[in-house]
């Protein structure tokens, strides 16, 4: 109950402040979508690919919301072409401004180094809250030394880093190619060379960060890691650092094939476990908020003055549109899960630039259906959920649960060719709420914690001094600033 409860106070906080919420983000994504005719969407949904990007075309009897191509994925897909169809994982292409969008790609050929997978996220390039009057703006020089103009528009008075998460092939080699290219980019503990920075990349969640970089005027933080680590966790959930990061709207810059399908895998499974700890009727917001709260569970940081504690009702209230275009096709593709306001269009624009739009939805709670959810969770991360639920139901590894090899406890995560939950997915999913929420959650922090604790310090010991100080700095200010905003209002 208290997830429910905690979603159901997000979302009455997201009613309250859409409610008075600038109309500009509808307005913006569809200007942007005008100006956005060689972005990787268009002003249709779901949007059609680059044409760039080559892939089968589907044809006329193709279910561009078909949910079977989860019986038979291979994660080792090289080319686009492999994909289930042409417009396949589409939606996690979201629409901003075309400028801003060529000012970030301009950004990227500053990199000798290849970088074939990419994505901006967070506050710097999907606003996380509304200016107001009683906030002190700022020049946008104050963070970016020659911001291009459509950065200036994008971040208003409220000028922030960018972050970037850089996906490569081979560490050493990158790391080895940009350390000559851009040295000031490290700190002293990288003079070490390409081989220990490479090492150090593989603690935690397997990311090496480079904050506080100028380049081409704008102030960013990349984090580095290989296509391989990447598409595990998307696919495994092994940590769910980039997993959860992916989870929310994020501009992907430069695609590829492998990634596409697993974060495809990653949404769903995202959407999935919200529908296990939500009630059989909820709404958008509180859909969005337990999904965006997911990676955040066991995550250090939110227990440490060093986050706005509102960054999840924040985050949700003022990017609706881009959730919606995230995970509306995937709630199509579920069987157990119906929109209450009649058949939802696709096309509809009006609904899906609709900020304020906080569409309730109903899933089926029979046990069957959701064993099957159960059944269909990242492979490690079903592996935490099924010991988990061993202790609490007393059942030893030599118990069968049942009298089949779907009842019992896997002793591997490898993928399995049924994805019908067996007695015991079905004792999961029937067991009381209450109990289920805890221990979801508790597997969720459990996998965050360890994972995320190490990637922080590992970010303050190879960032420098003076970096790691004013990351620090920026973090406490942003938490203080949330505090006094709550303040202010009760």
């Amino acid at each position: 109950m208290a997830v429910v409860s905690a979603a159901s106070l997000v979302a009455s906080a997201l009613t309250r402040r859409c409610v008075t919420r600038s109309i500009r983000l509808a307005r913006y994504s569809s200007s942007s979508s005008n100006s956005s005719s060689s972005s990787p969407s268009t002003s249709s949904f779901p949007p059609s690919t680059s044409p760039s990007t080559p892939s089968k075309s589907p044809t006329p009897s193709e279910d561009l919301y078909d949910g079977t191509w989860e019986d038979s994925v291979d994660f080792a897909i090289r080319t686009f072409d492999e994909l289930p169809h042409r417009l396949f994982g589409i939606n996690q292409h979201m629409i901003i401004n075309h400028e801003l969008k060529e000012a970030l790609r301009l950004m990227l050929r500053q990199f000798n180094a290849p970088i074939v997978y990419c994505f901006a996220y967070g506050s710097g390039v999907f606003p996380q809250q509304a200016s107001s009057s009683d906030q002190q703006p700022k020049s946008p020089r104050s963070v970016h030394s020659r911001p291009p103009e459509a950065l200036i528009r994008a971040q208003g008075s409220s000028p922030r880093m960018i972050d970037f998460i850089f996906g490569v092939s081979h560490m050493q080699h990158w790391h080895s190619v940009n350390m000559r290219q851009h040295p000031h980019h490290y700190s002293a503990v990288a003079s070490l060379g390409s081989g220990f920075v490479s090492r150090v990349q593989r603690w935690g969640a397997g990311v090496y960060f480079n904050p506080y970089v100028d380049v081409n005027g704008m102030l960013i933080k990349y984090g580095v890691t290989s296509i391989d680590n990447l598409v595990d966790d998307l696919s495994t959930w092994q940590n769910l650092y980039l997993a959860g990061r992916l989870q929310k709207p994020v501009k992907i810059l430069r695609d590829h094939p492998r990634v596409r399908l697993a974060n495809q895998h990653n949404l769903i499974a995202a959407l999935r476990t919200a529908l296990l700890l939500l009630p059989a009727e909820f709404d958008e917001g509180q859909l969005y908020a337990t999904i965006a709260g997911l990676s955040y569970l066991g995550d250090p940081r939110m227990a440490l003055p060093t986050e706005d504690r509102s960054k999840i009702a924040n985050m949700v209230c003022h990017n609706a549109v881009h959730f919606r275009r995230l995970y509306a096709p995937l709630i199509r593709t579920l069987p157990n899960v119906v929109y209450l306001q009649g058949p939802v269009r696709f096309d509809d624009q009006a609904w899906l630039l609709d900020p304020r739009a906080d569409t309730r939805l109903r899933q089926d709670m029979d046990p069957v259906r959701r064993a099957n959810m159960v059944r269909r969770l990242p492979g490690r991360f079903r592996a935490r959920l099924y010991h988990r639920y061993r202790k609490e139901f007393g059942v030893t590894d030599d118990d069968d649960d049942g009298g089949d090899d779907d009842s019992g406890i896997e002793k591997t995560v490898a993928p399995t060719a049924s994805f019908q939950g067996g007695p015991f997915d079905r004792r999961i999913a029937s067991d009381d709420p209450q109990r289920l929420h805890r221990l979801i959650r508790l597997v969720v922090r459990q996998t965050v914690n360890w994972p995320s604790t190490a990637q922080s310090v590992k970010g303050l010991l190879m960032g420098g001094w003076q970096r790691s100080w004013r990351y620090l700095g920026d973090k406490f200010a942003k938490w203080r600033a949330g505090r006094d905003k709550r303040d202010n209002k009760g």
